[in-house]
């Protein structure tokens, strides 16, 4: 995918469009915006009366956006009547009332005549003027149909590339029976009256809790207009369990770093030492003490470990290498990289000599199996982050 709206995975459709005539444009970068806007809806065929700057046009290409199949198929004519002489259906696009009796049509005439050519296999072909006067009267007079736009008539005049533009639309619509090129994703379907009966009813329980629905007068029509807002929406049955987990979540209070905060250094010294104490090299799913006491280090990160998580997960040396207190095998180190075979661990202050043993022990095991084991004080995180990057980039 690239470009904000060009998917080059699906295939460019390429229909028996009109040609585009552009008699003697000045600025290449108006032809690369042509050529954008055909390739916008579909056409192919562009043809260039005496170009200002000449033939080929960097400018043009880089204003092209990509339309490169469109102008590598250029084809240049020194006159007009060269560029259109097998043309059976030509239109002029003007702004001006030239007083030729030639019939005017609008943009979506000029495609429905456009298609019925197509049908009777004739070349039809749209001319545009220059981008200071347009076409001149002699010019004009080769067509057979006058196209002009409804626009405002007090300033009437277009850029060239959305004259090119609109024609291009009107004829790619109808073209393409109007079909847009994507629809909405598929949704669940639509949630029973069971099924939104057991969320409002879950709704009401959880704020009857903190007394919201007061004063008990006017209940009634608060539940009314609650109820109004969800089956106004039409939710699907996604979007109830998405809803009665936000309701849950906000009934039952905040978790982990939300609820509390972070541990402070000390706190997590002797969260650490009591891990230790307990895992005694036994793995996370071995004992509930353990997961339990490893979880909450994982939810309750100390200032040192979320400041050195973020660094890793938005710095382009690490980011999308490191896991937080992830096991490997029976141990967790505070940070590891499993493609890297890196683990990262945090030495905090005043440490015991149980977490000191305990980390020696996590270090060989790690190192027995492939991983080099970097230590990291937190103080040095806290004081000197840039430094410890570096010497974990070199690692």
């Amino acid at each position: 995918m690239t470009g904000s709206g060009t998917d080059k995975t699906k295939t460019r459709k390429e229909l028996a469009g009109p040609v585009v005539v552009l008699v003697e444009p000045q600025l290449g970068e108006n032809i690369g915006m042509c050529a954008r806007a055909m390739g916008n809806f579909g056409l192919t065929r562009l043809r260039i009366v005496n170009p200002r700057d000449g033939w080929p046009n960097m400018a043009a290409q880089r204003a092209a956006a990509g339309a490169d199949h469109i102008l590598d198929k250029v084809e240049l004519f020194d006159t007009v009547e060269a560029a259109v002489a097998d043309c059976s259906l030509l239109f002029a696009t003007t702004a001006r009332a030239h007083d030729q009796a030639k019939p005017v049509v609008g943009p979506e005439e000029a495609a429905r005549q456009i298609v019925g050519e197509a049908a009777v296999n004739g070349t039809a072909a749209i001319m545009f003027g220059r981008e200071r006067y347009g076409l001149q009267n002699d010019e004009v007079a080769l067509a057979n149909r006058i196209v002009t736009f409804p626009v405002n008539p007090g300033f009437a005049s277009l850029n060239l590339a959305q004259a090119v533009l609109l024609m291009g639309y009107e004829w790619f619509k109808l073209v393409t029976a109007n079909t847009l090129p994507f629809d909405m994703p598929e949704r669940s379907e639509r949630a029973s009256n069971h099924q939104m009966q057991a969320f409002f009813d879950n709704l009401v329980n959880e704020l009857d809790k903190v007394e919201f629905l007061r004063p008990p007068e006017k209940r009634d029509t608060m539940l009314v207009n609650m109820r109004n807002i969800f089956t106004r929406m039409e939710p699907t049955k996604q979007d109830m369990h998405t809803l009665h987990g936000v309701v849950m979540a906000i009934a039952e209070g905040r978790k982990g770093p939300a609820k509390g905060g972070v541990l402070d250094g000390n706190e997590a010294t002797r969260l650490r030492a009591l891990l230790a104490e307990h895992s005694d090299g036994r793995a996370p799913s071995d004992s509930g003490t353990v997961r339990g006491l490893a979880r909450l280090l994982r939810r309750n990160p100390t200032d040192a470990e979320r400041i050195l998580w973020q660094a890793l997960t938005t710095d382009r040396r690490f980011a999308s290498h490191f896991k937080r207190q992830t096991p490997v095998g029976r141990h967790i180190p505070d940070f590891v990289s499993f493609s890297k075979r890196i683990a990262i661990e945090l030495v905090n202050a005043n440490e015991t000599d149980v977490i000191a043993r305990d980390r020696a022990a996590r270090g060989e095991w790690l190192a027995a199996r492939g991983y080099r084991v970097c230590l990291i004080k937190a103080a040095d995180v806290e004081s000197d982050l840039a430094a410890q990057l570096d010497r974990l980039a070199v690692a």
